[in-house]
């Protein structure tokens, strides 16, 4: 059974930066396309940032310059590193993983509540 664990979330002010992690339990962790999504109350799930097999990213442009994406393969782990973080990105953070098949999987979220 597959699973996407994401930790990480938690309460920071204004202005600060947190680091999202995603361990998934993927055989060829290296072939799956990686990505993170956020999702606040009543609103549609939207793209956070997404990473490639190849290393590729691609990123909603309001996170251009704050937020970054990056993977370990060795790890089976997917990283977001959020910068500069503001109120209104008060979300839940969710993993995505999908395969060049057409296979995607999510993680159950993770808090991130920006606030002072």
């Amino acid at each position: 059974q597959v699973q996407l664990v994401e930790s990480g979330g938690g309460l920071v002010q204004p202005g600060g930066s947190l680091r999202l992690s995603c361990a998934a339990s993927l055989s060829i962790f290296s072939v799956w396309s990686m990505g993170w999504y956020r999702q606040a109350p009543g609103k549609q799930r939207e793209l956070v940032e997404t990473i490639t097999s190849g290393g590729s990213t691609n990123y909603a442009d309001s996170m251009k310059g704050r937020f970054t994406i990056s993977r370990d393969n060795a790890k089976n782990t997917v990283y977001l590193q959020m910068n500069s973080l503001e109120p209104e990105e008060t979300d839940v953070y969710y993993c995505n993983a999908h395969s060049p098949y057409g296979v995607a999987y999510w993680g159950q979220g993770t808090q991130l509540t920006v606030s002072s």
